[in-house]
């Protein structure tokens, strides 16, 4: 956007103050100030005593514009008691931006005379004359915290197709089963509910009462004394010899010798 008719408008400078310096002294520390040029307008801001690197001014100063003029000059030096001022760094601040937007706050890198990083500068800018220009599109989302406005439908309502099928409804297809809901099949049992068989068992308690079976054909064995007979039982002392004396053996005929069997050899 061009800014015609800037030609006595005025504009702000704050000059805050410097960072990353390029050190020039070698045992004190250095005592920095800014220098503002604009055609054939200057300014000049108070030393900031050993600042060094970093110096801070918060200094404002007042141009008039030019037309056709959209940079300033700026320069730091090191301010020195005894000898002539060290140049430490310059740059040139583009007024594009403030021209157009009302205000600018950037920060502006400095360079030696051979073309090194000498550190950097930070403007404040105002320009209360300035024309910012409207937005030519609308924003691609509404604001946060806002709901969204409805929107009316791009095609029209009325549209010259029908909304519904051109087929009729009633379809040459049943749209239900063609056999009826009472099947020839029962739904239900059809057994009676109450059957034959008892529901639940007869008896009332377990155990059965035993009044109810025959008696029993063998009867309960007798009780038995207390305490029961030592096992084994008790002998005859002295216990009979062993093996036990020869016997006549019933189950063999009697042989015909009188005496034990077998008879005893020749």
């Amino acid at each position: 956007m061009s800014n015609f008719g800037i030609q006595g408008q005025l504009l702000e400078v704050t000059v805050v103050g410097c960072n990353k310096l390029k050190d020039t002294e070698w045992i004190s520390r250095q005592d920095p100030y800014v220098c503002l040029e604009y055609g054939s307008t200057k300014f000049r801001t108070r030393t900031c005593t050993d600042g060094h690197k970093t110096p801070v001014f918060q200094e404002k100063f007042v141009f008039s514009l030019i037309e056709g003029l959209r940079e300033i000059n700026v320069a730091v030096w090191n301010s020195n008691t005894l000898t002539v001022d060290d140049f430490i760094g310059s740059g040139k601040v583009q007024l594009v931006k403030v021209l157009s937007q009302g205000f600018d706050d950037t920060t502006w890198p400095l360079q030696t005379k051979t073309g090194r990083h000498a550190g950097e500068v930070r403007l404040i800018m105002h320009y209360s004359n300035a024309t910012k220009p409207a937005s030519s599109c609308a924003p691609s989302a509404p604001p946060y915290g806002m709901p969204p406005v409805p929107q009316a439908p791009v095609y029209p309502t009325n549209s010259a197709y029908p909304t519904s099928s051109p087929y009729p409804n009633n379809s040459a297809y049943p749209t239900s089963s063609p056999y009826p809901t009472n099947s020839a099949y029962p739904t239900s049992s059809p057994y009676p509910t109450n059957s034959a068989y008892p529901t639940s068992s007869p008896y009332s308690s377990y155990p059965p009462n035993s009044a109810g079976y025959p008696p029993s054909l063998y009867s309960a064995p007798p009780p038995s004394t207390y305490p029961p007979p030592p096992y084994p039982p008790t002998s005859a002392y002295p216990p009979p010899p062993y093996p036990p004396p020869p016997q006549a053996s019933p189950y063999y005929p009697p042989g015909p010798y009188s005496g034990a069997y077998p008879p005893p050899p020749y």
